[in-house]
C-alpha cells in the first residue's frame, strides 16, 4: 500500500494550525512592529525555543516552539506534543498532543528512516498507536486497537523503531488488533531485544527460557533475561519490578550448565556490540 494511501486512509482529524503570528526574539508573540521585522525560519525559533527551555522560561518556550512548529519543524511539533500529553509547563491535553503527533505523522512519514529527525517521527506513530489503543475519553479519537497496530507495524517496519516493535510484538502476542501469533510476537521481540529494549528483551527470553510457541533454548533465554535485568536498571521501576521476576525465576530453574552457556552467550553478544 502506498504510504500516501494509507495516511489518508488511517485519518480521522484534521491538524489545523492558524497561520504563523510575528516572533519577537525573547520568544513572546507581536502583532504590531515585530510583523514589519524579517522572517524569523523554523530553525530559529526551534533554537530560541530550547534556549528558553533550558533557561526554564517554558511560556517564551512554548512561543518559539509554535512558531516553528506552525512552519514545519518536525522536533518542534514533537516537542509540543510531549509536553502537551505530559502537562509539562502548559495544561495536559491529549487532543492537542495527538494534533501535533498527527501533524508529523500526516507530513514526515516518508522521511529518510535514517535521517536524524526520523526518531522523533517514529516516537509519533508509537504515541498515536498508543491513543489509538486506548481512546481519548470526551474526544472523537476512539479506541481502535486495528489502527494501533497499523501506527506500531509502521514505525516498526519502516523506521526500524524498538519500541513500536516491542509493541506490535505485544499486540501478536495478547491478540489485540491482530491475530493472536506468538511466533509473530517473538520475531518482533527479537527485532527489538536486538536494539538493546530491555521489555523486549525479557519477553523473547521468557518465551525462549519456556519453550512457549518457540523451540526451548533455556540458555540464551537466559542470556536474554540477564541482559533485560541490567538494562531495566536504567528504566522505570514498574518495568525492572517484572523483569527481575522473570529473571529470579528462570536462574532458580536453570541447571548449572544452562547458566553456564548463558554466561558464554552473554560475552559472546557484549563482544559483538563493542565491535
Amino acid at each position: 500500500m502506498r504510504i500516501a494511501e494509507f495516511l489518508l486512509r488511517v485519518m480521522v482529524i484534521g491538524v489545523g494550525f492558524v497561520a504563523a503570528p510575528a516572533m519577537a526574539f525573547d520568544g513572546s508573540k507581536s502583532t504590531d512592529a515585530m510583523a514589519s521585522a524579517p522572517p524569523v525560519s523554523a530553525m530559529e525559533a526551534f533554537r530560541s525555543g530550547a534556549h528558553w527551555l533550558k533557561a526554564g522560561e517554558k511560556t517564551k518556550a512554548i512561543h518559539s516552539l509554535e512558531y516553528a512548529a506552525e512552519k514545519g519543524h518536525a522536533v518542534a511539533q514533537w516537542k509540543l506534543a510531549r509536553m502537551y500529553a505530559e502537562g509539562d509547563g502548559v495544561t495536559q491535553d491529549d487532543l492537542k498532543a495527538f494534533k501535533y503527533f498527527r501533524g508529523i505523522a500526516d507530513l514526515h512519514a516518508e522521511d529518510n528512516p535514517d535521517s536524524p529527525q526520523a526518531r522523533f517521527v517514529a516516537n509519533a506513530f508509537v504515541a498515536l498507536g498508543h491513543y489509538y489503543l486506548d481512546g481519548i475519553p470526551k474526544t472523537p479519537i476512539k479506541r481502535d486497537p486495528e489502527r494501533a497496530r497499523e501506527m506500531f507495524g509502521y514505525a516498526a517496519s519502516y523506521f526500524r523503531d524498538s519500541e513500536a516493535q516491542y509493541y506490535l510484538a505485544r499486540l501478536y502476542l495478547d491478540g489485540v488488533g491482530a491475530p493472536h501469533d506468538p511466533r509473530q510476537a517473538a520475531r518482533w521481540f527479537g527485532l527489538s531485544a536486538q536494539k538493546g529494549q530491555c521489555q523486549a528483551q525479557a519477553m523473547l527470553g521468557a518465551m525462549l527460557f519456556a519453550g512457549d510457541h518457540v523451540p526451548r533454548q533455556a540458555a540464551r533465554g537466559l542470556m536474554w533475561l540477564t541482559l533485560a535485568k541490567d538494562n531495566a536498571k536504567d528504566g522505570a521501576g514498574r518495568d525492572q519490578a517484572w523483569i527481575n521476576r522473570l529473571y529470579d525465576s528462570a536462574f532458580q530453574q536453570a541447571t548449572e550448565d544452562e547458566r553456564a552457556l548463558a554466561l558464554v552467550y552473554l560475552k559472546h553478544w557484549l563482544e559483538t556490540r563493542r565491535e
